[in-house]
């Protein structure tokens, strides 16, 4: 059709089917009143976030009526705030939005404002100013246009049509770092709210009824997603933090559970063998007697003596002789300090891989070489990085160890050994400056798809037939 030619005319009864495309509601009836001035959608949780700029309202909205399980999550740019007055004279403050209205293959643009009425029969109110000069409106009949179906709510369409929400993301972090900086700058580019909140200023309400997460004074705002950047320090009240965001239901990109297991060495290490996940021999004793038991465990030398709090390569040492080695564990003792020993991976060269884990699957993986003269690969030691492709092998490893941690991200470091990819450690906070700068890639953008991925519409079971009919379908 021609961009001039006049839309074809529709006729509205008193009630109608429609759908709302920019808010993930193919199937709505709503009350067709040219009394009332604006439309109106029935939202619960009305909740406004973003910049004064451009501020957002998010909300949801029950389309079945009676059906309080099925939740669709929305947002919108706020055009307006106005008030309302009521069919019974009361008057209301409310949001306004714009969102596109499609009927029978038609779609415009309207304003709707968002309100309860939950002791209103029809979910939503079509006033006169979304009635087009190609409606006409017959007041004594109903449903004139295509009748749509409830059904679709319980197929997997809804994650196909659901549109690219406004989230409101929390990101746990103390430190102003280059991954900070990139999961704001990526997070807004993709039209969310991003909040860097500061873990050890948080603090919590623990009660069984209504569990929060306080911020400087306030009680946190609900949000979609948080995603966790703890620093080794600090891991047990991280972790507890996350625990609380976990309580209230916020979905957090890893867990606090994963979290503690990936910074404890030891326990990790554990996980990984009950998971068949392949790793350097590693041996570990708490008596001053058992030094050279563990020393023949772990096999000849040179071997490798790790701190079990070492982060970015610090506390591991490369003891080339038996003798090297006991001193290094005698010394470790005397600090009173936990450690591993573990094989010396000779065949690896200074070189290891980094997997970047996210949702399941390796989207990203770089070889980092250690500096002249050190062992250790770390780029925080001076190492250097760049983009690497790996076996299908190192790939199914990386994401065997990822899963055996239940982290949605993880950075998995491995070595190649003459026996196949061997994991040194699982880090549940991988940074995404070296990853990203070597291989190119977008790495916070795939973690956004997967945030975005995971709040989406999802569909819901269809209620029983009860011998009155069907529960969904109401006429």
């Amino acid at each position: 059709m021609p961009d001039d030619a006049a839309p074809e005319t529709l006729q509205f009864g008193w009630e109608e089917w429609i759908s709302l495309p920019d808010l993930g509601v193919p199937a709505l009836r709503a009350k067709v009143d040219t009394g009332a001035r604006t439309s109106a959608l029935h939202a619960f949780d009305i909740e406004t976030f973003g910049s004064q700029a451009r501020p957002k309202v998010r909300f949801t909205v029950h389309p079945i009526p009676g059906r309080d399980d099925l939740v669709i999550p929305c947002s919108a740019n706020i055009v307006d705030r106005r008030e309302v007055a009521s069919s019974n004279g009361e008057k209301e403050m409310r949001y306004v939005i714009e969102s596109a209205l499609l009927v029978n293959g038609q779609k415009w643009p309207i304003e709707i404002t968002l309100t309860n009425r939950s002791t209103m029969t029809s979910r939503m109110l079509l006033g006169r100013q979304a009635m087009k000069d190609h409606i006409s409106i017959a007041a004594t009949d109903r449903f004139l246009q295509p009748e749509l179906s409830y059904d679709v709510y319980h197929t997997s369409r809804m994650r196909e049509v659901a549109p690219q929400r406004a989230l409101r993301i929390c990101v746990l972090s103390r430190e102003d770092n280059y991954s900070t900086r990139r999961l704001v700058e990526e997070g807004e580019k993709r039209g969310h709210s991003v909040e860097v909140i500061n873990t050890t200023r948080c603090y919590m309400a623990i009660n069984a009824l209504a569990p929060e997460v306080h911020y400087d004074g306030k009680r946190l705002p609900r949000f979609d997603a948080v995603i966790p950047r703890i620093g080794a320090s600090i891991t047990p009240y991280g972790a507890a933090i996350i625990r609380q965001f976990e309580t209230i239901g916020t979905y957090c990109v890893n867990g606090a559970a994963g979290i503690t297991a990936s910074r404890d060495k030891l326990y990790a290490h554990q996980i990984m063998a009950r998971a068949r996940i392949g790793m350097p021999n590693t041996a570990f004793a708490s008596s001053p007697r058992d030094t050279a038991n563990i020393i023949s465990l772990v096999g000849t030398t040179p071997l490798i003596v790790k701190l079990l709090e070492s982060t970015q390569g610090k506390g591991v040492v490369l003891a080339e002789t038996k003798k090297a080695a006991e001193s290094v564990i005698d010394a470790f003792r005397g600090l009173k300090a936990n450690f591993l020993v573990q094989s010396f991976v000779k065949e690896a060269a200074g070189e290891d891989i980094r997997c970047l884990v996210i949702g399941g699957k390796v989207v990203a993986s770089m070889k980092r070489t250690g500096a002249e003269g050190d062992f250790r690969s770390n780029l925080h030691r001076g190492g250097t990085a760049k983009s690497v492709r790996i076996t299908k092998e190192e790939r199914e490893t990386a994401v065997r160890a990822a899963r055996a941690f239940d982290l949605n991200m993880a950075g998995v470091d491995l070595l190649r050994s003459e026996s196949g990819p061997k994991v040194l450690e699982v880090n549940s906070s991988p940074g995404f400056e070296g990853i990203e700068t070597s291989t190119n890639k977008n790495i916070v953008g795939k973690l956004y798809e997967q945030i975005e991925a995971r709040v989406r519409p999802v569909p819901i079971r269809r209620r029983k037939t009860t011998t009155s009919g069907s529960a969904d379908k109401q006429t």
